[in-house]
């Protein structure tokens, strides 16, 4: 599969304990964590990678449209 520059966003969360916690929300279970932002990418960049390797045919892309705050 080639995916040679295909863009991914990431969401970015911070829990707790203070740790950035990151999702792609294109990619099934695919998420990682670090203890800084720029940490927390290098982990997710992994992720993806080892993601992309699980996948058999060609990658189904969702377009991304954002994120948006509500407050209830």
């Amino acid at each position: 599969m080639n995916v040679k520059n295909k863009e991914f966003f990431v969401v970015i969360e911070r829990d707790e304990d203070g740790v950035y916690v990151g999702e792609v929300p294109q990619l099934k279970a695919c998420y990682s964590q670090g203890d800084t932002v720029d940490e927390l990418m290098v982990n997710i960049r992994e992720v993806i990678e080892l993601c992309l390797e699980e996948l058999e045919e060609e990658l189904p892309m969702n377009e991304f449209i954002g994120v948006q705050r509500l407050v209830v």
